[in-house]
């Protein structure tokens, strides 16, 4: 008789309305000792598991686009996502992992052709507020870390990052004591700034007294080997980019900034054990290194300028592939 009475399949956006009224019980009942309140939270569990799997797929079936496509709908119809940010913090660790797969995956999903994740994102921008400030909670902060880097894949919500104060926070999480977090910190602030190219150039050309003179004195600069090697490696990418061009010839005509970049020059062309992708991007851009420091004239005579310019020029010439 039991298969008579078989519960009838749920649909995409059932299971979201579902998820959404347990993230509303677990933020209203989060002090509460209610006795259900743990087998709430296991059902919500489960529940951001099943929306994993929807957006996914799973070992016996691959996702289904009609099935996304509700879900994405439903999700945003209301502040799932809202509620979902900021419950984070009370969820189970694989939850938290679930959570992240999922808020990722929907940043990409398209209903009627149209990306609405970003749609809702320009009307919550506090969200990243609240992402951003994430990386000062260890527990969370590389959840929160792989949410705002797929948030920040939508060019206005990274114009608004970069727009706003938290930009001038990462100078100081790239330095954090935690290298996980750190690391993670300087994956999302390259993703800030090489992504969308012509926000980054417009921004750069906007901001640029302040960006760079936090950029130098606390990485460029930092007693953190690893810290100053990524920066160096960054400051590469950003000012050899084509988009950059007005941005580079600015930095360069710098004398300050100039000595700054060839005293780590110095010291990474004559180490024995040069990090590879260092040397590789040296090797590669050979030739315009060369030629500019060739044409390069400080406005006064500076005979150690000039002396430690002739030594990098000679280790970057006699450079060999790694």
């Amino acid at each position: 008789m039991k298969g008579l009475f078989k519960s009838k399949p749920r649909t995409p956006a059932e299971i979201v309305r579902q998820t959404r009224d347990l993230l509303v019980y677990a933020d209203l009942h989060w002090e509460s000792r209610e006795a259900k309140k743990e087998e709430k939270l296991a059902d919500l569990n489960k529940h951001i598991r099943e929306l994993k799997c929807i957006l996914y797929g799973n070992s016996e079936a691959e996702p289904v686009a009609e099935a996304c496509a509700q879900l994405t709908q439903e999700f945003f119809k209301d502040n799932t996502l809202r509620l979902l940010i900021i419950s984070l913090p009370k969820l189970n660790l694989e939850a938290r992992k679930d959570a992240t797969q999922v808020v990722a995956n929907l940043q990409r999903q398209q209903v009627h052709s149209r990306l609405i994740a970003c749609d809702y994102l320009e009307s919550n921008k506090d969200l990243m507020d609240i992402l951003v400030s994430g990386y000062e909670n260890m527990d969370i902060a590389l959840h929160y870390g792989a949410m705002l880097r797929e948030c920040i894949r939508h060019q206005s919500i990274a114009r608004y990052v970069l727009e706003s104060e938290h930009v001038k926070k990462f100078f100081d999480y790239i330095q954090l004591p935690n290298f996980d977090i750190a690391s993670d910190a300087s994956a999302t602030f390259k993703e800030l700034l090489t992504r969308h190219k012509s926000t980054v150039a417009e921004f750069l050309n906007k901001n640029f007294d302040w960006f760079f003179a936090e950029y130098n004195s606390k990485l460029l600069e930092s007693p953190n080997y690893i810290t100053r090697r990524q920066a160096v490696k960054l400051l590469g990418d950003i000012l050899l980019d084509r988009a950059n061009v007005l941005v580079m010839v600015r930095y360069v005509n710098s004398k300050d900034n100039l000595r700054i970049l060839m005293n780590l020059l110095r010291v990474f062309v004559a180490n024995q054990n040069k990090p590879a992708d260092i040397v590789n991007i040296l090797i590669t851009n050979r030739d315009k290194l060369l030629r500019f420091f060739s044409d390069f004239k400080p406005d006064k005579e500076d005979e150690q300028f000039d002396q430690d310019k002739a030594e990098v020029v000679r280790e970057i010439a006699s450079l060999e592939p790694r």
